[in-house]
């Protein structure tokens, strides 16, 4: 493949190719030195063949590492939800009680995820990933040794944040790792990873909370250690840190002034944050769109098991395989998505959350008013396939939109308007089915599930390079990612 090599120097500066926030940052050693966002290195490959080796080694280590990674992070987060029925029959608490909980841990994970998309945006993935998930395992085993209900939610709250620093690295890591026009694949291969993990974990749970519910707690929180040992040995910073050219040159998508001109790297990270982050309307758009999804999402992550054995009459055994197929539908829609946003839509991907969030309403009803069990399992494990569609191309169309010097920090916006939506995942629903039974949840997500369509259906002609003129206007793009009518994007 015919490319500019940038690399055709040895010098330490890059000036073409600079990228980072703060290129100026001192090589030092130490701890604090280690935690933040690596400075480039020297260039040591200029041969376009060695380039594409070095490449396609670290971007399928990265990927493999951040998926599995990621997943483990589900395994001290989501295996609260298997738990939750037998801790309310043995501790003595309501449901309303019981989502307590969850809504604090979810509140708490939307604004960690934002404050650490930030942080996350200045500091070295490899680390911070990894002591985000062993803060998490530690709060699990106090979890797991507790029964108060203040110390439940202590520990939930701190776990939740240090949840928040699991996704930061990942968006930092595919942001800088794959370019806008594969993002939608790659990261529907990604989202699989935290979807097996889900799944994984809420059988491991079912049979675990036999013998005990505080076994649902301890068991992931030792996986979750060995998993931090694995990100600190998989892990990089950026291309840059490892004396490669930014993936746009490398995947011929843009030139090396296009790149410079779309992250502005003499710019500050605040102005940035501002521009594209906070004073975009359409990451305001999908992040309220967000709030919709996560609600349905994490009502069926945590509420299912319970929806399955009083609705349904399933065993605790059934409705654990049953959140499996949820996951694991979730995890083939993923991949569908992508496919479908990046090669059907040439990277539109709200055509394709549209799509699928009139199938989720629909799928959301049918569950509702079906009373056979198997029936009643199918449309769950529909609404599973359906709702992961647009909870992982929202995050795939914010690291567009807050380009990759502030694509954490975007996600960290639609992951705070999401999170917070356990107010109604969690206490909402426990309160609603309280005081008016199953029925009065079911309005609830029917409406949460008509207004997600609604407002994706606003993003119909948003594309993958939303900073590009040409292609915002609709022009065509030609294979290396350059605007057809180059006269006409230059306006």
């Amino acid at each position: 493949m015919t490319q500019p090599d940038p690399t055709t120097t040895t010098t330490k500066a890059r000036p073409a190719l600079e990228y980072q926030p703060r290129p100026s940052l001192p090589r030092r050693r130490g701890l604090l030195a280690s935690l933040r966002a690596q400075p480039d290195a020297d260039v040591k490959l200029t041969d376009a063949a060695e380039v594409d080796r070095a490449y396609r080694y670290w971007r399928f280590r990265i990927l493999a590492t951040t998926l599995v990674g990621y997943a483990l992070f589900y395994f001290v987060r989501t295996n609260i939800s298997v738990a939750l029925p037998r801790m309310g029959r043995d501790l003595g608490y309501t449901k309303a009680q019981l989502g307590v909980i969850l809504t604090i841990g979810g509140v708490v994970y939307g604004i960690s995820k934002f404050a650490n998309g930030i942080l996350g945006d200045l500091s070295n993935p490899r680390y911070f990933m990894a002591i985000g998930l062993l803060v998490s395992a530690a709060m699990n085993v106090l979890f797991g040794l507790s029964s108060a209900l203040v110390f439940l939610g202590a520990f939930w709250f701190l776990n939740n944040w240090a949840q928040g620093m699991g996704f930061p690295p990942c968006a930092r890591s595919m942001g800088h790792w794959f370019s806008p026009k594969e993002r939608g694949t790659t990261f529907g291969i990604w989202h699989t990873g935290h979807m097996i993990g889900a799944a994984l974990v809420s059988v491991l749970t079912s049979y675990l909370v036999v013998y005990d519910w505080r076994l649902c707690f301890f068991v992931p929180a030792g996986l979750a250690v060995l998993g931090a040992i694995m990100i600190v040995f998989g892990l990089r910073d950026h291309p840059g840190s490892m004396g490669l050219p930014p993936v746009e040159v490398y995947r011929g998508e843009e030139t090396p002034r296009e790149v410079n001109e779309e992250i502005q790297p003499e710019r500050p990270y605040r102005e940035i944050l501002v521009q594209y982050v906070f004073c975009n309307p359409f990451l305001w758009v999908i992040s309220v769109a967000n709030f919709f999804v996560y609600t349905l999402r994490y009502a069926g992550l945590h509420w299912g098991p319970t929806q399955l054995q009083e609705m349904k009459g399933m065993s605790p055994q059934a409705s654990g395989w049953v959140l499996f197929g949820f996951e694991i539908a979730g995890l083939v829609s993923a991949i569908v998505g992508g496919l479908l946003a990046d090669r059907l839509f040439r990277g539109r991907a709200g055509r394709v959350c549209f799509l699928s969030c009139l199938v989720l309403t629909a799928a959301v009803y049918l569950f509702w008013i079906t009373a056979h069990p198997w029936l009643a399992s199918f449309f769950f494990i529909l609404m599973g396939f359906t709702i992961y569609v647009p909870q992982m191309l929202i995050a795939a169309m914010a690291m567009n939109l807050g380009t990759k010097r502030a694509s954490a920090a975007a996600v960290g916006l639609t992951g705070i308007l999401g999170y917070l939506s356990s107010i109604l995942s969690g206490y909402g629903v426990g309160k609603i089915v309280d005081l008016y039974n199953w029925d009065g949840a079911f309005y609830m997500l029917l409406g949460c599930a008509g207004v997600t369509a609604l407002l994706m259906l606003t993003t119909w002609n948003v594309g993958a390079h939303p900073q590009a003129p040409a292609e915002a206007r609709g022009f065509e793009v030609g294979p290396a990612g350059k605007p057809a009518e180059p006269e006409l994007a230059a306006k």
